[in-house]
């Protein structure tokens, strides 16, 4: 579909990881021109290992937790011969052949970052660049990506030990050796339980601990012989209907937390974020994994916990999250508050309609080809198909939409942005009908 220019001027795209780089395409696709700027040498952003701009959180021995069945493109299949959770160098190949596909690449500005965006008094933005130059754009695309800003907690006393984030984790031996060492993991997300899981093997450390502050539902990559998320629902069964046949089928295939020596969790499955490991819970089952609790403080060469025990301890990794930032925003209503960050169909601020945020969310399964539903949003709203409902109406279906999506989780940084894929994306298909029809209202 060609744009017809009922809405001149340009976009200028923020990042080209998946997220930038799809909504690339869909502009491309609608003849819409736009600028896309990267601040690294190539695409890929999170999933580009030892990316030089240093933000991305690709360890050596990364496999994606999202099974090659919910993570395809609509419009350019994964292999045939990829295994069912592909490596991040299998990723990355996909992205890179995506791009050549569709002929991105010479439509991305590599080596140049956006360090300042800020909306003119016409509405228009004005996009700085690490070049020094200045361009105006009538539409802007933030899509930063948010696992770079890494988030470590404080604690009281001083650990003089090693510390990384795992955000900086690359691999068991380089810049650090793990060989030998007694080693504590922080956490209890995806990051946790694949780094405590590497780490713990007997030829690596000589005793590995991983403290969670709450009991965490690990859930198996495989449920029945199958990818876990490879399991949809039925379009017509409501969403909680559908979470509380999905607890109990968790319930009896995993079991109990406490039964393999983690703290019994204070919520339900799918209750929080799910951290997903087809290995943790046998490290732990074996004893190469030691579960402790919440840290009281740091103690030299060792740390204090919550119950009162002692451990002496070598190297700390946090796996502790990340915030959410917009280091190129001087708006205070574009600066998330405790990662809160609600926005309509988890892309826009209301009044602030020609900026969009793609691939800000928490996405179950992922968020490879979330922002590849944004888009058809964000392309339609510039091509003049698209209209927003009003300002007032905007802000209440935001309110409804958090409750739907994040009321049934416990309060946490790491649950300010969860989205349900497949209703998020049942529900913006209509809001994007909904949107058509008021466009063809007002024209």
């Amino acid at each position: 579909m060609a744009f017809d220019g009922r809405s001149s001027g340009k976009a200028c795209i923020i990042g080209a990881g998946c997220s930038g780089f799809t909504m690339a395409k869909r502009l491309k696709d609608y003849g819409i021109a736009y600028d896309c700027f990267e601040m690294s040498d190539n695409i890929g952003g999170n999933w580009y290992y030892r990316n030089p701009n240093g933000l991305s959180s690709c360890y050596q021995s990364l496999h994606i937790d999202t099974s090659k069945w919910r993570l395809a493109f609509e419009d350019y299949p994964v292999p045939e011969d990829w295994p069912d959770f592909p490596h991040h160098g299998q990723l990355l190949q996909y992205f890179h052949d995506y791009v050549d596909h569709f002929g991105l690449r010479e439509t991305i500005t590599f080596n140049t970052a956006v360090e300042k965006a800020k909306r003119r008094s016409d509405g228009d933005w004005d996009v700085t660049l690490s070049t020094g130059e200045t361009r105006t754009y009538q539409w802007l695309f933030v899509a930063n990506g948010h696992h770079w800003d890494a988030r470590t907690p404080e604690y009281p006393g001083e650990f003089n030990g090693h510390q990384v984030h795992s955000h900086h984790y690359r691999d068991p031996f380089e810049p650090y050796d793990f060989r030998g060492k007694r080693v504590m993991v922080v956490g209890g997300g995806n990051s946790a339980m694949d780094i405590s899981s590497e780490l713990s093997q007997r030829p690596i450390s000589e005793k590995l601990f991983i403290s969670m502050r709450r009991g965490v539902w690990v859930l198996p990559k495989y449920m029945n012989g199958q990818p876990a998320d490879k399991a949809v629902l039925p379009s017509w069964m409501p969403t909680k209907l559908g979470r509380k046949m999905a607890r109990k089928a968790i319930k009896k295939r995993v079991g109990n937390m406490e039964d393999y020596g983690l703290p019994k969790p204070d919520h339900e499955p799918l209750d929080g974020h799910p951290s997903v490991s087809g290995e943790f819970l046998t490290r732990v089952g074996c004893g190469d994994i030691t579960p402790k609790g919440a840290i009281e403080k740091l103690d030299g060469d060792g740390v204090v916990f919550k119950d009162g025990s002692r451990e002496k301890i070598d190297a700390i990794v946090w796996a502790t999250g990340y915030n959410v930032t917009f280091p190129f925003f001087d708006d205070d209503r574009l600066k998330p508050v405790e990662n809160k960050f609600p926005l309509f169909k988890r892309m826009v601020k209301p009044g602030l309609d020609n900026l969009f945020f793609l691939g800000l969310a928490q996405p179950l399964p992922t968020l490879v080809n979330f922002a590849e539903q944004q888009s058809k949003l964000c392309a339609a709203k510039i091509a003049g198909e698209y209209e927003y409902p009003p300002e007032d109406e905007m802000k209440e279906i935001i309110t409804e939409d958090e409750q739907f999506h994040l009321g049934h989780f416990y309060d946490a940084p790491r649950h300010t942005m969860q989205v349900d894929f497949n209703a998020y994306v049942k529900d913006l298909m209509k809001e994007i009908e909904r949107g058509r029809k008021r466009a063809k209202a007002t024209a």
